[in-house]
């Protein structure tokens, strides 16, 4: 069986343009004559807010996600707009989710939400020297922030509480991070 790795682009079919993703289908050809289609989602990107506001403390929010109808316990966590620059997008959802502000902002990683179909990167960010300035919110939007340790954090990781999968790398990397300090 021959592995499919990189082809020529044959032709590209818009299906779908929106306000948060868009979706294309493309054909495409490999030098042995091979075609496939892939499906590809296009998004903006993301960015996740891992925000120590006291050493070994972190907030989440829980929300309420339709796509999944159910509420999650996540990383303060939001769309970049057009144009926008990851680190300004994370200072704004950080405020509008949690009502609290950074002065010491650095990213930890970058990450690809579901590189089989999609084209999004996340942005993490670890935030700290955190004031409360007053949340935000998106009309659409309603979050509970919760102030927990690390270690409730990812016990509730541990649990199958927590499953949203930015959430849970973000919380490794910022766990790992403290540990190795």
């Amino acid at each position: 069986m021959a592995l499919f790795t990189r082809a020529h682009l044959v032709e590209t079919r818009r299906v779908h343009e929106g306000g948060i993703i868009s979706l294309r289908i493309d054909s495409l050809e490999a030098e042995d004559g091979l075609s496939v289609t892939r499906e590809v989602v296009e998004h903006n990107g993301g960015v996740v807010i891992a925000c120590e506001h006291e050493p070994g403390r972190v907030l989440l929010v829980r929300q309420y996600r339709y796509s999944i109808d159910k509420d999650l316990l996540e990383l303060p966590a939001g769309r970049i707009e057009k144009d926008e620059n990851p680190l300004p997008a994370a200072q704004r959802e950080l405020t509008e989710e949690t009502g609290f502000g950074a002065s010491h902002w650095q990213e930890l990683a970058r990450l690809y939400s579901a590189p089989g179909f999609c084209n999004e990167v996340l942005y993490l960010y670890h935030a700290t020297g955190v004031t409360f300035l007053g949340k935000n919110l998106d009309f659409d939007e309603e979050t509970e922030v919760l102030d927990l340790s690390l270690a409730e954090a990812w016990s509730l990781v541990s649990q199958g509480k927590i499953q949203d999968a930015k959430t849970v790398a973000g919380l490794g990397l910022l766990s790992n991070r403290c540990n190795s300090l």
